[in-house]
């Protein structure tokens, strides 16, 4: 395998310390491997990069699975898989849509890696849809996430049906009390990269900004006029209160998702798409999204309700300042509240100076566009689409330059695609009724 291609390919320059000693550990051994890092450092590639070596591409049974807690790890998983451009082929199973589509595109791909919960996986190998007696190396991302979730039972079946396991691959952010007995660790290598005195990455500058009243909308929209157009991750402890501050910015004027348990997966996978291509600027959520979820570019982190403990709070500063970039996290204290009362926080903070011109009374506030917005394209993989079809299609029928496209996702049945804003109007006047690849298709904005 060509690291030098595959770096290339998903943008980064070298690994980290983690990620050789990962590398190394599951490549090159032959124990279990238990790997704590902090969020944002790469553990994903840290056992990618190594597994996809170890597995026989000419054999077409699942030969490794990975358990993960959320259909969203999951999913990003198996994109972080296929952009390594290795040639395996992999699948992703979760709740929330019908098994027996999933079942049949296990059947057409023929998957040698599955990600996947533990609820579905075992659903899958009860069925026989995908069959254990080849399925070598399990691998469990975020365990102690897993283990915060109650699915040890789901687990421990899951494990009893793996008759050929020879490696147990475990990774986290934060360590968990106790791996239980049922994962069966054998000769463990242990690789602790979790510093305690450093709960918060140094990369990453905190602030206090206060709330003159218990409802914190005002300071909110006060606070993202400040930050621009930059990405920002806005985190509550409620659904109901996601809801109330998404509708409320969305009045304002600023490019919203909104993210929660109780969305449907659909919903949530818009969201995120819309947030990650740049067609939102705000992501506001539960803590749902302070997991799993690996986006580069968000500058901050506002916590509108505080962080109930130190995890929560590890996890949801995680969404910044990955991999060597810089990020701030903001703690919007209501006049009830103190940042005092975050006694796990060690970190020195410096209270945020808003711009006072930047209110809601304002007649010459400032909201912040997003600089993308997301089109939908009724034509996808099993029309014989390819992303570079869609550059073309919308260079040559748009009238857009390469640079006022940014990321395309071609699914089977259809497409998303993030323009630049400023030309979106002019891209869905040009493409009304045009075709692409001599295919009439329907191209629509996503609200």
């Amino acid at each position: 395998m060509n690291l030098e291609k595959i770096f290339q390919k998903i943008g980064i320059a070298e690994l980290n310390a983690m990620q050789e000693e990962a590398i190394e550990a599951i490549l090159r051994g032959r124990q279990d491997v238990v790997v704590l890092s902090p969020t944002g450092t790469g553990k994903t590639l840290a056992y990618l990069l190594p597994v996809v070596q170890l597995l026989n591409a000419d054999d077409n049974q699942v030969q490794a699975l990975v358990i993960v807690p959320g259909r969203e790890l999951a999913l990003q998983s198996d994109n972080v898989l296929k952009s390594l451009g290795t040639g395996l082929r992999s699948a992703a199973c979760y709740g929330g849509r019908a098994a027996m589509d999933e079942h049949r595109k296990l059947r057409e791909v023929n998957p040698q890696i599955v990600f996947g919960t533990p609820g579905r996986l075992n659903d899958h190998l009860d069925k026989r849809n995908i069959l254990p007696y080849s399925i070598r190396y399990l691998i469990i991302d975020e365990f102690d996430k897993c283990l915060e979730m109650g699915f040890h039972q789901e687990m421990s079946r899951l494990l009893r049906k793996l008759p050929a396991l020879e490696r147990r691959i475990l990774l986290s952010a934060t360590d968990a009390e106790q791996i239980p007995d049922f994962v069966q660790l054998d000769k463990v290598q242990r690789l602790d990269y979790l510093i305690e005195e450093e709960p918060v990455g140094e990369r990453v500058t905190l602030y206090a900004v206060k709330s003159p009243v218990k409802d914190k909308l005002n300071t909110l929209r006060s606070l993202l006029c400040r930050l621009g157009d930059t990405q920002s991750i806005v985190f509550l402890n409620y659904r109901d209160a996601v809801e109330r501050v998404a509708d409320y910015l969305r009045r304002e004027g600023f490019g919203v998702s909104a993210f929660h348990g109780g969305m449907e997966q659909k919903q949530r996978e818009d969201a995120l798409y819309k947030f990650s291509n740049g067609s939102a600027n705000v992501f506001v959520a539960t803590d749902l999204a302070s997991r799993g979820l690996d986006i580069p570019d968000i500058q901050n982190i506002i916590h509108y309700h505080l962080p109930v403990n130190e995890q929560e709070m590890i996890h949801r500063v995680g969404r910044t300042a990955r991999w060597d970039k810089m990020g701030q996290s903001y703690f919007i204290v209501g006049p009830e509240e103190s940042i005092d009362q975050l006694t796990f926080l060690e970190q020195q903070t410096s209270i945020a100076e808003l711009n006072t011109e930047c209110t809601q009374d304002s007649s010459v506030a400032y909201v912040p566009s997003p600089k993308m917005a997301t089109i939908y394209i009724g034509k996808g993989k099993k029309d014989k689409i390819s992303k570079g079809d869609i550059v073309g299609f919308l260079c040559k029928k748009g009238g857009l330059d390469t640079e006022d496209i940014g990321r395309i996702d071609v699914t089977d049945r259809y497409a998303y695609a993030a323009v630049s804003r400023d030309k979106l109007q002019q891209v869905l006047r040009l493409v009304k009724g045009e075709k692409i690849k001599g295919i009439r298709t329907v191209v629509e904005p996503v609200k």
